[in-house]
């Protein structure tokens, strides 16, 4: 076909199409017109079927409260959750640390003399798994099994440690609880803002792991507020009885099994958002009451001493990217949670026996500019009463410390933190080291 017949068959193909567009442009409306009311029809029925569902029952967990899929359901209902990172730390001290893994005190000046040191492990690597139901329409079941690899051994053949071994049954209708087994103490329970594994202990942080039988009742206080109490009957565990015969039965027994009865620890705690609406301020009142008895000769004489505390604590949101928690502690023999810099008793005389009374606490600023990077700063101190102290024992410890968290990626964290340890001991000089730490943890 030449150019132009090409030209005439185009005009005539552009002419039948002008010709048949009202017709065509008058049976497309048309026909959208009819779907589209078909489907205001549909979505009219749909809706109407969708106000027929029932409500979801008000107990049931939001979407965002739901647990993964869990690893192992086992024939009881019982849901079981594995979760845990392996953890790879490092640190160098310009002097020594107790122990060096962790940091717990500065060593004295004359065994120190600023020889640096190393310390690589992975011992804080952890296993635990999460434990849940089955459920009754009353009663809610969970659980948790956790440990690590702090327990003692060689470096590089560490020895398990059970974290926490416990189970909790809670009446969602009155809000009360029955926990059993062991976990954190009731006292002082904030955790500071730290990289180390040690959180601070023997610095200005008591509290430590126990086996007990927690009661818990919340209270609601307004839309947003909630009142707390709780209370435990937990395991005594107090330094070796140091009698001085030691052929006799009780010798190097513990002096906390040996009590008429077991620690009672205590807590009141108030929960409102203050200064940020959706991160609500707690402000607890805290406390334990114990006692140990402590063997004075071969023939069943004994003294009891007893073992203290009494806690403040507050946890603030000063806006959605920082916060401040702080803890005030103060009692006596509380080795047994590492206040008093870990000295709970006296034991120069055998026949006057001195319990140690301490006082201390600590606090910290967090700011997480994203969710992905915090940082933080702190200070803490623990300060033993001088008079109850045998000479060179530890009189004073404080650090302050700085720490950066960076989640490369959700499940690999990197942690640096530089502290300054300085710890005094009665009668000799004072010991300062600094630390230089950091951690790669992967998480799943």
């Amino acid at each position: 076909m030449n150019e132009r017949g090409k030209l005439g068959y185009a005009l005539m193909l552009a002419g039948s199409l002008l010709t048949a567009a009202p017709c065509f442009a008058a049976e497309t409306l048309t026909t959208r017109m009819n779907r589209l009311e078909r489907e205001l029809a549909e979505l009219k029925q749909s809706a109407n079927a969708q106000r027929e569902v029932p409500k979801v029952d008000a107990e049931a967990p939001k979407k965002s409260e739901v647990l993964p899929t869990p690893l192992v359901s086992t024939s009881s209902g019982t849901k079981i959750q594995l979760y845990g990172f392996a953890r790879f730390d490092a640190s160098y001290d310009d002097g020594k640390i107790n122990p060096g893994n962790i940091a717990l005190w500065a060593w004295p000046e004359g065994q120190n003399s600023h020889d640096g040191e190393w310390n690589l492990t992975a011992g804080a690597t952890r296993l635990g798994l999460n434990l849940s139901g089955p459920d009754t329409e009353k009663i809610k079941l969970t659980g948790n099994i956790e440990f690590d690899f702090l327990g003692g051994g060689s470096e590089n053949n560490m020895n398990p440690r059970m974290r926490h071994a416990y189970f909790k049954a809670y009446w969602p209708a009155s809000d009360f609880s029955i926990l059993a087994g062991q976990t954190w103490d009731l006292h002082s329970s904030l955790i500071p803002f730290v990289d180390d594994s040690a959180i601070m202990w023997a610095s200005g942080n008591i509290g430590t792991r126990h086996p007990q039988v927690r009661l818990t009742k919340g209270f609601s206080v307004g839309e947003k507020s909630h009142f707390e109490i709780a209370v435990a009957a937990a395991r005594t565990i107090g330094e070796k009885n140091s009698q001085p015969d030691p052929l006799s039965l009780g010798y190097n027994t513990d002096p906390g099994k040996d009590a008429q009865m077991p620690t009672i620890q205590g807590r009141i705690a108030f929960s409102a958002p203050l200064l940020v609406q959706d991160q609500p301020t707690t402000l607890a009142f805290s406390g334990h009451y114990g006692q140990e008895e402590w063997d004075t000769n071969t023939t069943g004489a004994h003294k009891t001493l007893d073992s203290w505390s009494g806690n403040v604590e507050l946890s603030l949101p000063l806006c959605k990217k920082m916060a401040f928690a702080g803890e005030y502690f103060t009692g006596a023999n509380l080795d047994d949670y590492w206040g008093g810099i870990a000295q709970g008793v006296n034991q120069s005389s055998i026949s006057d026996l001195k319990k140690i009374r301490a006082s201390g606490g600590w606090a910290a600023l967090k700011y997480a500019p994203s969710t992905s990077r915090s940082l933080s700063i702190g200070a803490g101190i623990d300060k033993p009463n001088e008079d109850d102290l045998a000479l060179n024992a530890r009189s004073q410890n404080q650090v302050i410390f700085a720490r950066v968290l960076n989640n490369i990626t959700p499940s690999l964290i990197l942690g640096f933190q530089v502290s300054n340890w300085k710890t005094d001991y009665k009668g000799s000089a004072e010991s300062n080291v600094i630390r230089t730490q950091g951690s790669l943890t992967y998480k799943f």
